[in-house]
């Protein structure tokens, strides 16, 4: 067994502590985090739009006329039976919101209006006064309001153009909360805070940076996911946790490839690595071409017929074999550096990357979305 020099070692627990080091970072808690219980609540609802210029729902969508009748009819207002009403200048729409936590009566949220039926436009249009529902079935805010647009339709004399999507507009503090979601604080005695990505890790470094930041041991981590922290009675809680999501935590994310099949996108992490490998990759393109041909006798001729021949002719292209190899300390800068000099597509990319993973040499998650 051969001794290595001391500076040698020093040298190689520098590397290494270097190495670890620019795989992790620093992160606030309250970017890595959310605490259990403080969330979100999608809200959605069903109204009208009207006031539109001819580019509403057509006669063959039924449930806008059926709702317009129901609307007049709440209103005092009573159609008989044989009313042939036209619905061109209104459209039936969803409506979606977020109410925020926290989020008390007579606040505004803003509100996603999507046409329902097959209106072309909801430009110009007003949104009548629609309830929202949360999962409950309790209706929990009002929207109504003029909307805005992205986008916008126009047709004359057979020509149309289209920019963005016309059938979607925003209301931009639209909706009015009318319920709020119930979050007692007071009764919390304990507070759980749960982390975007699972990692044992992460979750020991965020206890133990939280437990010297209060100067006590109130915070262990329960998972991968979780860490709970101890209330202790009479604390004031949001002065806790305005700390706590202060707190900076070492964050050491998974190295991750991910691919994209049908748009051909590859996003690679900094932190993957890639171990010796050689490549080589080549390609195989067969073009079969079928063409109809019309063949007639010749001049003069008693006995023979026109027909219909088809002439088949097959193509096939191979491309030269592109090598490349990577040698030890290879980053995915020469990865990519590689491919772009051998004139790689996105798919070969793609290909190449699922090859690596499978023979071990790409040292991280290959996800395809």
């Amino acid at each position: 067994m051969r001794c290595l020099p001391i500076c040698a070692v020093l040298l190689l627990l520098l590397a290494a502590c270097l190495q670890a080091e620019s795989q992790s970072h620093l992160a606030r808690v309250k970017d890595v985090a959310t605490i259990e219980g403080i969330r979100d609540n999608q809200l959605i609802g069903y109204g009208l739009v009207v006031g539109l210029k001819g580019t509403g729902d057509s006669s063959q969508t039924v449930f806008p006329v059926q709702t317009l009748i129901s609307t007049l009819e709440r209103m005092g207002v009573t159609l008989p039976q044989s009313a042939s009403l036209r619905v061109q200048n209104m459209a039936a729409v969803f409506v979606t919101a977020t109410l925020e936590p926290f989020s008390r009566p007579g606040a505004r949220i803003d509100v996603t209006i999507s046409s329902a039926g097959d209106a072309k436009s909801l430009e110009g249009g007003v949104l009548l006064m629609t309830p929202l529902y949360g999962p409950d079935g309790k209706i929990y805010a009002e929207a109504q309001g003029p909307l805005v647009l992205g986008g916008y339709s126009a047709a004359s004399n057979g020509n149309s153009k289209t920019l963005n999507h016309p059938t979607t507009a925003r209301l931009p503090s639209g909706a009015v909360v009318e319920r709020s979601v119930g979050i007692d604080l007071a009764a919390m005695k304990t507070v759980t805070l749960v982390l975007s990505e699972a990692d044992f890790k992460t979750a020991e470094e965020m206890s133990d940076a939280v437990n010297r930041m209060l100067g006590t041991s109130r915070a262990h981590a329960t998972d991968s996911r979780r860490v709970e922290i101890a209330v202790e009675p009479g604390e004031d809680l949001p002065l806790l946790l305005s700390r706590v999501e202060a707190v900076e935590v070492s964050v050491s994310p998974r190295a991750r490839v991910v691919v994209n099949e049908r748009t051909g996108t590859v996003v690679i992490g900094g932190d993957v690595r890639l171990l010796p490998v050689s490549i080589l990759h080549g390609g195989l393109a067969v073009n079969v071409i079928n063409e109809v041909e019309v063949s007639q006798p010749g001049p003069f001729s008693s006995t023979g017929t026109t027909e219909v021949v088809n002439k088949t002719t097959v193509q096939a292209q191979d491309r030269p074999v592109n090598r490349i190899e990577l040698k030890p300390g290879a980053t995915v800068d020469d990865l990519v550096q590689s491919l772009q000099q051998t004139g790689a597509t996105a798919r070969d990319v793609i290909s190449i990357l699922q090859a690596m993973k499978q023979a071990g040499a790409l040292e991280a998650e290959l996800e395809v979305i």
